[in-house]
C-alpha cells in the first residue's frame, strides 16, 4: 500500500471528503499544514476536525513551488516507498486495484503514474456549498474540463510515485536530476498511459471559488500561477458567475449519482485522456 502526503491550506471542509475517499488506499497519511501567517487560523481548523498535522509550515500566500519543496521533502521519508501525491480538493480514482498497478510498476521499473483533471461541477454549473456532511459526488453531479480552455493551466498530474521521484510544481511532470522533466507521452520510469492514466476528479469549485481565485490573481505573483487564476476568474465572470456546461469544448456531462466514483463513469474519459497528454 502507497502512503499519502497532503499538503492543506485555506480550504478544509473538502478536507475530510479526501481523507475517506483514499482510507482504505494508502497506509498512512502525512498531513502538512501550510499557513500564511502567523495569525492563520487554518492549524486550529485543523484540529477541530480531529486531525494531527505531520508538520505546520508558515510561508507566503499561495507560493506553489514552496508547496512542491514540500511534497518532494516528505516523500523523502520513506524514498523507496510508494506515495500518492494528492492536493486536498483531488481524489483520485485508477482504473483497477492500486495494489496491482503498484506490482506492475515494480515488475517493469516505473517509478511514476500520471493522470488529469477531471473538473466537477455543481448542478447548473453554479458554485454550491460543501460541508463535512456533504454528499460529495451528489454535490457535483457534473464532470468536465473547463480549467484549461479558460486559462491554459497544465491539466496533466503526476499522482503516484516512488519517494524518491521529484515532481515539479503543481505535480505536473516528474523532475530528474539534469534538470529534465517528463513531459511528453512517453517515458520509461512512466508507467504507460495505455495500461494506466488515473483520473483527479478536482473540487475545488464550491462557493468559497471565485474569493480563493481572485486572491490569487490579485497577489500577482509568477510562483503562485496568477495569470492562470486571473484567467479563470474573468472566464467565470464573463458567464455570469457560473459554468457555461452548455459550452461543448467543456465536455460537460452528468454522472451517475453515487456515494462513489467509478472510473468507468465518465464517458468521455477516452477522448479527455488524448487531449490531456498531448498538451
Amino acid at each position: 500500500m502507497p502512503n499519502l502526503v497532503t499538503v492543506v491550506g485555506e480550504n478544509t471542509h473538502i478536507l475530510p471528503h479526501m481523507l475517506k475517499h483514499y482510507g482504505d488506499m494508502v497506509d498512512k497519511m502525512y498531513i502538512v499544514v501550510y499557513r500564511q501567517s502567523d495569525n492563520d487560523t487554518i492549524l486550529e481548523e485543523i484540529e477541530e476536525l480531529g486531525i494531527k498535522p505531520y508538520w505546520v509550515v508558515t510561508e507566503p500566500k499561495y507560493n506553489w513551488e514552496r508547496v512542491t519543496h514540500i511534497y518532494n521533502t516528505v516523500k523523502l521519508k520513506k524514498p523507496n516507498d510508494w506515495w500518492i501525491v494528492s492536493d486536498d480538493d483531488e481524489l483520485q480514482v485508477y482504473p483497477e486495484p492500486i495494489e496491482d498497478i503498484i506490482k506492475k510498476c515494480e515488475d517493469n521499473n516505473y517509478d511514476f503514474v500520471t493522470g488529469g483533471f477531471i473538473d466537477r461541477i455543481g448542478r447548473d454549473g453554479n458554485f454550491p456549498k460543501v460541508d463535512t456532511n456533504s454528499d460529495l459526488h451528489n454535490t457535483f453531479p457534473l464532470a468536465g474540463f473547463f480549467r484549461y480552455p479558460m486559462s491554459k493551466a497544465c491539466p496533466n498530474k503526476v499522482t503516484m510515485m516512488k519517494g524518491y521521484q521529484k515532481v515539479t510544481p503543481g505535480q505536473h511532470y516528474a523532475l530528474f536530476d539534469d534538470g529534465t522533466n517528463s513531459w511528453g507521452t512517453k517515458h520509461p520510469k512512466r508507467m504507460p498511459i495505455e495500461e494506466c492514466f488515473a483520473q483527479v476528479h478536482h473540487f475545488k469549485w464550491d462557493e468559497s471559488c471565485m474569493d480563493r481565485l481572485k486572491k490569487v490573481a490579485d497577489i500577482n505573483k509568477h510562483y503562485a500561477f496568477s495569470h492562470e487564476y486571473l484567467n479563470m476568474y474573468n472566464a467565470i465572470r464573463r458567464s455570469r458567475g457560473r459554468i457555461n456546461i452548455n459550452n461543448s469544448e467543456y465536455l460537460v456531462e452528468y454522472l451517475t449519482e453515487s456515494s462513489y466514483i467509478d472510473y468507468n463513469d465518465y464517458s468521455q474519459w477516452d477522448n479527455l485522456t488524448k487531449i490531456i497528454t498531448n498538451i
